[in-house]
This record gives structure tokens, sequence and C-alpha cells, in this order.
């Protein structure tokens, strides 16, 4: 399912693994708020504080909603007697002024402890610590005047849709609506309505490429469902008013960048996709986007041309639009999340195989993700997406 590369990232940088707390439809309850900042020790450490995420560059301040929602018309993949297929959706947007709302939760201490402790980490960094990581969203912010593009994240395979989180909320400061979401049975560590943690019957069951496609096929229904859900004013109100829904992309990290491309061929409102640094798992990944645009940035080490167990060519061949192939010198299969950003502020070790600091990588995935977003859904020109920089001399562009 992944490289060693792959496996050694995850080991080394889960201590900073991640959930957004529960958010209903509802008004913001006290959980949904950010805890009190405070230093925590760990046992044969110096003290270690809550970390702060990276400041969104836009002009607009972030809001924040989450929404659970239920696709009663579909079978869970993983547990067939559940009523529906559900979701966790937490949605950043544009606010409309700073300083209105809450400050948004990073995630529940419960949620903390359960995802180290699923990898054998609890005590490395105290759950207190990752759930009083500093965000720069607020709760209950009323949304911006206008109608933004809507972009869609889905997270890797096992990782909660907080993994993401940096992303999103710097997208929705530049004037975009971003909804990243949680797949029922298929995170370590989320927890639903009612203090439900959902085990990861997924990450159990699944063993195999086929299986892997079925878990990109099932997601792209997924985010399919989220678009009805979230441009349906009767179902989120003042959320659906500032959604553009004819400006539609979707972006994921590893299987959630193949569920971009398979959303995009199931879907033809999602109008741009991107994928960051995940294997398609299809067999006709690419097919069916017709002539929309499509970009796929990854470590070098794994998803550049030749590359031992990609199967991005196959997918590259049959991308008939704009397309980019764009691999990052020094970076890890978790370098595209809010992983190396955090890693770094904890003082955690850096991964060998993945030098590239947390702050390189951030403005990287920014800057490019941005830029795709811009360009495909906005007309506005990137030069960055033309080719090499000398102001970014890890990001290589592949078969022009």
């Amino acid at each position: 399912m992944t490289t060693r590369s792959h496996r050694v990232a995850l080991a080394a940088l889960l201590t900073c693994a991640l959930a957004v707390p529960l958010l209903g439809a509802a008004p913001a309850t006290a959980s949904q708020q950010a805890p009190a900042q405070a230093k925590y020790s760990v046992p044969g450490t110096r003290s270690t504080s809550a970390p702060e995420l990276p400041r969104p560059a836009g002009q607009h301040p972030v809001g924040r909603r989450a929404l659970h929602l239920v696709d009663r018309h579909r079978t869970d993949p993983w547990v067939p007697t559940a009523r529906g297929r559900e979701l966790l959706v937490t949605v950043s947007y544009p606010a409309r002024r700073a300083g209105d709302g809450t400050p948004a939760a990073y995630m529940t201490t419960d949620e903390a402890r359960l995802l180290l402790e699923a990898r054998g980490l609890a005590g490395v960094v105290p759950a207190e610590t990752l759930a009083g990581t500093r965000t720069h969203a607020r709760v209950g912010a009323a949304p911006a005047r206008g109608r933004f593009p809507l972009v869609l994240l889905s997270p890797g395979f096992g990782m909660p849709r907080a993994t993401l989180t940096s992303l999103a909320d710097d997208l929705a400061s530049r004037g975009y609506v971003v909804a990243a979401v949680d797949h029922a049975y298929e995170s370590l560590a989320t927890e639903f309505p009612g203090g439900r943690v959902m085990p990861c019957v997924a990450c159990e069951e699944v063993d195999g490429r086929d299986e892997l496609g079925a878990v990109v096929r099932g997601r792209a229904a997924d985010l399919a469902f989220v678009i009805d859900e979230l441009t349906d004013r009767r179902r989120t109100g003042a959320l659906a008013r500032v959604i553009d829904p004819r400006r539609i992309g979707a972006a994921g990290h590893s299987i959630g960048g193949a569920t971009a491309a398979a959303t995009m061929a199931a879907d033809r409102r999602v109008r741009a996709g991107v994928d960051l640094d995940g294997d398609f798992f299809v067999d006709d990944a690419g097919s069916g986007l017709g002539r929309r645009p499509f970009m796929m940035v990854g470590a070098a080490n794994t998803h550049s041309p030749g590359s031992d167990g990609t199967d991005w060519a196959g997918a590259w061949d049959r991308l008939h639009g704009w397309k980019r192939w764009l691999t990052v010198e020094g970076a890890g299969h978790f370098s595209f999340t809010d992983f190396p950003w955090l890693g770094d502020r904890l003082g955690l070790p850096t991964d060998p195989e993945a030098p590239l600091s947390g702050e390189r990588s951030w403005h990287i995935t920014r800057d490019y993700v941005h830029a795709f977003f811009d360009l495909h859904l906005r007309g506005i020109p990137q030069p960055l997406l033309d080719g090499p920089t000398a102001s970014r001399p890890e990001v290589e562009f592949h078969r022009p």
C-alpha cells in the first residue's frame, strides 16, 4: 500500500497527527473553541509549548463551520449495517470581519490521544500539546459578502481531515470556500456526533490495489454528495449563498489526491484538480477529465518519472487538458500536509529521507496549490506554473 519511505515518514510524523474537533451544524459549543494555551512537560525533555499553524497569506479573515452529513441513499462500504454513509466536513471560508466568533480548536484531546496510541507514540508528545495547537480560523464568523470558488479536500488513507487544515485556511484567506472531508471508518481518530470515535475499519480490511481503488471510487461519491449538500441553500443557508457552483475544484493528499481525479471523472461540476503525492490505484486514472486541468505534485524520490511503484506515467498519458507533473526534492510523503511544520516546532527529529524543512514544505505546497486554483478557477495568470524558477530550486517540472 505504501513504499518504505512512506512508512518511515508515517512513523516519524504521526507524532503530530491531528484531528479537527467535532462541530455540528448546530451553533458552536464550548468544545469547538480553542483551549487555553499552556505548556506541558514531557518526561525527559524540556517543556513543549503548543505549536501554531502557519498564518494564512490572504487578505480575508477565516471563518469555520463543520457539518455532519449523512447520505441515506448509500450503504457504507465498511459497515453495511450503518444508517447511511456518514461524513464530517470542516468548511473554511472568507469571513466578513476579523475577530468575529471564537478561536477554532484544532482537535480534541481524546482524538490526539487515540491517534498517538494507535501508533505507539503515547507520551512522546502530550495529547494536550497537540490539542492546544493554535489556528487562525474563528468559529461562527459571518461569511464575507460575495460568491467564491469551492475547493474540496480529501486526506490521506487513515488520516483525518485536519492534516490539511493549514492549506484549507490559507485558501479560504485568499477567497475560497474550502470543504475538508472525513470519510467514515477511514480515519484513525475522528470524533463523530455523540462522542462516537469510529474505528478505522478500512485500515484493517484494505490490502491491495483493487481494494484501494474501491476506496478512491467511494470517496469520489462522497465528494459529489458534499457538493450537493453545500450548494443546497435549504441545507446550508449562508454557506450555499457564498459558493459559486460554476467554479469548483478538488485536491487531496495521498489517496485523497487520487480521489480528486476520480471525482472529476465522475462529476463534471468539478473543473480542476490537484493530487499531492498520491498514487491513483485505478486502471483508468486520468480518463474522463476531458480538457479539464489537473496537476500532480509529489516527492522526487517516489514520483519522478521512472520511479518504481508509481502509476503517474499512465495517468499522465490519459490527461488531455492543461496538466503539470511536479516533484519536490527533499520532500517526503507527508511534506504536503501540516506534519512537517508542526514537527519542526515540537522539536521532533527530521526524517532523513525527507530533509526538506517544515517551513519550506509548507510554502511550496501553499504557493503551487493556490496558483493552480487561481489560474483555473479565477482565470488569473500564474507564471509560477510555466516552468522552473530560481526561487524554488527544489521544484522540478517533468514532461512539459
